[in-house]
């Protein structure tokens, strides 16, 4: 009896382990690019004459800790900044699906500045960057792919 009870807390032990190393892992994942690090939804804008008028960016980005995302961002086109106010949305995330149904879905929304959208259309390298209430600061470039998708959104 004395070694099943032993047995079990070791298995409890492992697996506590293991999780606690996994989420604190996932909320400080380390990537290459921003459309690696969570979900990008990059739209634009036209006028009546079919020419370019805005671009939004919205950002979803899940993870296991309670931190929230602060609502100030900065996209960074050739390292020229970018500062702009986001609109933020923090909870708990409803999908029924494994492992997302315990993370917290943090998502931020963004008008790019009408300034900037000539730059981004010039630019080699785009970067954003956005702050999370723990002192975490996520600041990553876009893939290659992105920005050619981007751009031709944005023609």
């Amino acid at each position: 009896m004395r070694q099943n009870f032993t047995a079990l807390g070791i298995i409890l032990i492992l697996i506590g382990t293991f999780g606690i190393s996994y989420t604190w892992n996932y909320d400080h994942r380390t990537t290459r690019f921003l459309d690696e690090y969570a979900l990008l939804d990059f739209q634009t804008s036209l006028n009546g004459e079919g020419k370019l008028e805005g671009a939004v960016l919205s950002i979803w980005d899940f993870r296991f800790d309670d931190s929230k995302l602060l609502p100030r961002a900065i996209l960074f086109t050739d390292n020229d900044p970018w500062e702009m106010p986001a609109n933020v949305k923090n909870q708990r995330a409803k999908s029924e699906k494994f492992p997302r149904m315990l993370q917290n879905e943090n998502k931020l929304f963004v008008n790019l500045p009408r300034s900037s959208l000539p730059a981004i259309l010039m630019s080699k390298q785009i970067r954003f960057r956005f702050y999370y209430d723990n002192g975490q600061t996520i600041d990553l470039p876009l893939s290659e792919d992105t920005l050619k998708e981007w751009k031709r959104k944005m023609r």
